[in-house]
């Protein structure tokens, strides 16, 4: 009745069903983890913004590379900014995703340590090979407050860091690389600039991370192992099909080859 499942056809039919099934399991349990990341860093983010800000001091120092658990930290620090230093990060957009640069500048401490500073976007001036016109840092000891984050690199970013450059451009904030051109030492990361604003809202000063949205991996994940309970039931209503019609061309061969039969003329007796 089923001998048809051995046919080739059938074979690779059942085959391909059956690879199927773990794979979209697999992509089911891979968006669920996308899912749960991006819960576990809403969360990150929200305890970090809410937390009390502490001295960037606290959290990092020369070298020092920025965990995860420290994103988004809020952080102080006071200093004096030093525009001489002042580069911009190409190809960044601003909070209504225009096209510009990243402004940053070093704030030198007491110690004689610096602090690289995320001033916020400005607008491209259409010539990239021309530093950009930037309004000018407060002047004189200044006490600013920002988030504290990890230096950029290009396996995290995929920005590709291009050396051949105009002067005083970047496409990373990372400081170390800053560190080389001060010439001072530089505490690891970067502070995005959250205060004080500037009065005329230029540079733009980087909104803070979204921490409400966590995507669509979840309705994804349950996508994908609704697919898989339909894999087989699929492939039972194909053979039930294919049963089905080869049970009705049976029939109709048989009653035809019975038509056949009975219209067939006797043959004559022999004499």
């Amino acid at each position: 009745m089923y001998r048809f499942l051995l046919s080739r056809q059938w074979v690779i039919l059942t085959l391909l069903a059956l690879a199927l099934i773990p794979v979209m399991i697999e992509l089911g349990f891979w968006q669920l983890h996308r899912h749960e990341r991006k819960v576990a860093q809403n969360s990150l983010i929200s305890a970090n913004l809410a937390a009390k800000p502490v001295p960037v001091t606290e959290l990092t120092s020369p070298g020092h590379s920025v965990p995860r658990a420290d994103y988004w930290r809020g952080v102080t620090v006071t200093g004096t900014f030093d525009p001489e230093h002042e580069v911009v990060v190409r190809r960044r957009t601003s909070n209504d995703d225009r096209v510009g640069y990243h402004v940053l500048i070093p704030l030198i401490m007491k110690d004689g340590r610096a602090v690289i500073v995320n001033r916020g976007w400005i607008p491209a001036n259409g010539d990239q090979h021309t530093f950009p016109s930037i309004p000018a840092p407060p002047q004189g000891e200044v006490t600013i407050a920002g988030r504290l984050k990890a230096d950029e690199t290009s396996e995290v970013t995929g920005i590709r860091d291009v050396g051949d450059l105009p002067p005083r451009q970047v496409m990373l904030i990372n400081s170390r690389r800053q560190q080389e051109e001060l010439g001072r030492t530089v505490l690891g990361g970067y502070v995005e600039l959250t205060s004080p604003v500037p009065a005329d809202g230029s540079p733009q000063p980087i909104r803070n991370p979204d921490d409400s949205s966590i995507g669509p991996h979840m309705a994804y994940a349950v996508q994908w192992w609704l697919f898989v309970a339909a894999v087989p039931v699929g492939w039972w209503i194909l053979v039930r099909n294919e049963k089905r019609d080869r049970a009705a061309a049976a029939k109709s061969a048989a009653e035809n080859a019975e038509e056949t039969d009975a219209g067939a003329e006797p043959e004559p007796a022999n004499a």
